[in-house]
C-alpha cells in the first residue's frame, strides 16, 4: 500500500490516541460519521481544508497524517525483516505498520541498529582475538601462568609429608606465578582498556557521527560565527562515544568550517535567493569546487532553501563516509548501496559533473535530482596513484514528468525492481525469494 494511500489509517490512529469517538470528531470538522468511516479506511482521498481541520482538532501537523514514516524507517523496517533470517509474509505492509504506528516502528528499527552494532562489535573482537598477536600472547601468558600455579598447588595439596626444602621450593614457585598472573592480567587490562573497552561501543563512528549532525539539523550557528571551537564541539557531544567517532567528527567540522570561511552564510543565503539551488552557477560566484558547494548545501538552516536536501560521501571503495538523509530517499545503513546511483558512477569520470533524475522503490516512489562529482584527494603526483572521493546531492523533484529517469534502489536485499543487471542478491519482496 503506497504511503499517500493510508492518511486514514494514521487518522484513525490519531484519534485513537486523543480518546475521541468517530462521531466526536466527524462533528467538530463538520462532515458526517459515514463519511469519516470511510476516510479512516482508506476508502476516500482527503486533503486541502478538511485536511487541516481534522490535523487541527487532533493536535498534530497536516503533514504526519499526509506523509507519515519516511522512507529510511520503512528501509530500516524491511532490514530487520531480512536479517530475522525468515522471508515475512507482511514485509510488503511495512508503509502500513510504520504509518499506523510510527512510535513501534522507530523502536524496532532502532533494536535492529543496536544488535547490528553489538555483532559488528562482537565480530570485531573475535577478529583482533584471533589476528592481535599481542592480545594473543597476553592471553597465552596468563593461562600458561594460571595452569602452572594450578599444577603447584595440586602437588601441595595431594602430596603428603614433603622435605622441608621442596616445599619451600613449592612455594616460591606458587609465589612466582602468582606475581606473574598479577601483573599478567593488569597488562591485559590495561590494553582493552586502551581500545575504549570501558566505554559504549555503538558501532561504527560514520553512525556516531551521523547522530551527532542529526542532533545539530547539519547545521551550527556558533561554529558559522566563530563563537566556539571544534574541540568543545566534540568534547559536548554526547553522540560520540568512541575516540574513533570524535576523531571523524573533528574531521567534519574541520571541513564544514573551511566550507564557512569559502562561503559564509549570508552571502550565499543571498546567491541561493538569486540562482536558486544551481551548483553550477553558485560554484562560480564564489570561486568554489563542486562538492564544497553540494556540503554548504546540506548545511544551510531552515528557510534559506525551498526544500530539503540530501547528501551523500563516499570513498574509491563505495564505502559510504557521509550521509544526510532526505525524506523518500531510502539510504540503508551499513554499505551494499545501489551500484546505479550516480555517486559511484561519478567514480569512473573523475571530476566530470553528472546530473541523474532517478526514481527508487517502485513505480509510486518519487523522483530525485542527483547531482554527483568525483575527486581527487591531495596533490596529484607522478609515481603516486589518486585517492579519489565521490559526493552526490540529492534533490526531490515536484514535476515527475522528465522522458528519462534512472530507477534505481536502496539495497538490493529490500529492492522491489525485476530484471536488474547490477542485482547482487535476490529482494526478499521477491516472488523468488
Amino acid at each position: 500500500m503506497a504511503r499517500d494511500t493510508l492518511t486514514g489509517s494514521r487518522i484513525r490512529e490519531r484519534r485513537a490516541i486523543r480518546g475521541l469517538r468517530q462521531a466526536d470528531l466527524a462533528r467538530r470538522v463538520g462532515i458526517s460519521a459515514s463519511y469519516l468511516n470511510l476516510i479512516e479506511h482508506n476508502r476516500r482521498r482527503i486533503g486541502g481544508k478538511l485536511l487541516v481541520d481534522i490535523a487541527q482538532v487532533l493536535g498534530v501537523e497536516p503533514s504526519m497524517l499526509s506523509e507519515g514514516a519516511e522512507a529510511a524507517l520503512i528501509a530500516a523496517l524491511r532490514e530487520a525483516a531480512v536479517d530475522a533470517g525468515t522471508p515475512l509474509a507482511e514485509t510488503d505492509r511495512a508503509d502500513e505498520f510504520a504509518g499506523r504506528f510510527p512510535g513501534w516502528a522507530e523502536v524496532l528499527a532502532w533494536s535492529h541498529r543496536r544488535i547490528a552494532s553489538l555483532e559488528r562489535t562482537v565480530e570485531t573482537l573475535s577478529d583482533r582475538l584471533t589476528h592481535d598477536p599481542r592480545l594473543a600472547a597476553s592471553l597465552h601468558e596468563v593461562l600458561s601462568t594460571a595452569a602452572a600455579i594450578r599444577s603447584t598447588a595440586s602437588i601441595l595439596a595431594e602430596t603428603g609429608e614433603l622435605e622441608p626444602e621442596w616445599r619451600d621450593r613449592f612455594h616460591r614457585n606458587l609465589n612466582e606465578d602468582s606475581a606473574r598472573l598479577a601483573d599478567s592480567s593488569k597488562a591485559l587490562v590495561a590494553y582493552l582498556d586502551d581500545s575504549e573497552a570501558a566505554q559504549d561501543t555503538r558501532g561504527a563512528p560514520q553512525e556516531e557521527v551521523e547522530a551527532f549532525m542529526a542532533a545539530h539539523g547539519h547545521f551550527f550557528p556558533d561554529l558559522e560565527e566563530g563563537r566556539v571551537a571544534i574541540g568543545e564541539l566534540i568534547e559536548a557531544a554526547p553522540e560520540l562515544t568512541s575516540r574513533a567517532a570524535r576523531t571523524v567528527g573533528q574531521a567534519v567540522l574541520a571541513q564544514y568550517r573551511a566550507d564557512v570561511a569559502l562561503m559564509p552564510l549570508a552571502p550565499f543565503r543571498e546567491a541561493v535567493a538569486r540562482h536558486g539551488i544551481d551548483p553550477l552557477a553558485l560554484a562560480g560566484v564564489f570561486a568554489a569546487d563542486l562538492p564544497a558547494v553540494f556540503r554548504r548545501l546540506a548545511a544551510m538552516p531552515p528557510g534559506v532553501l525551498p526544500e530539503e536536501v540530501g547528501l551523500v560521501v563516499c570513498d574509491a571503495s563505495g564505502s559510504v563516509l557521509f550521509r544526510k538523509a532526505l525524506t523518500g530517499f531510502a539510504l540503508p545503513r551499513h554499505g551494499e548501496s545501489c551500484p546505479l546511483w550516480p555517486l559511484f558512477t561519478a567514480l569512473n569520470r573523475p571530476l566530470v559533473p553528472i546530473r541523474r533524475r532517478v526514481s527508487q522503490l517502485g513505480r509510486t516512489a518519487a523522483q530525485f535530482d542527483c547531482f554527483a562529482v568525483a575527486w581527487p584527494l591531495g596533490r596529484p603526483g607522478f609515481d603516486v596513484d589518486p585517492v579519489y572521493h565521490s559526493i552526490m546531492l540529492i534533490l526531490p523533484v515536484a514535476d515527475s514528468a522528465a522522458p528519462e529517469v534512472q530507477p534505481v534502489g536502496s539495497s538490493c536485499r529490500v529492492c522491489p525492481r525485476e530484471g536488474c543487471e547490477a542485482r547482487r542478491e535476490p529482494s526478499i519482496l521477491s516472488d523468488g525469494f
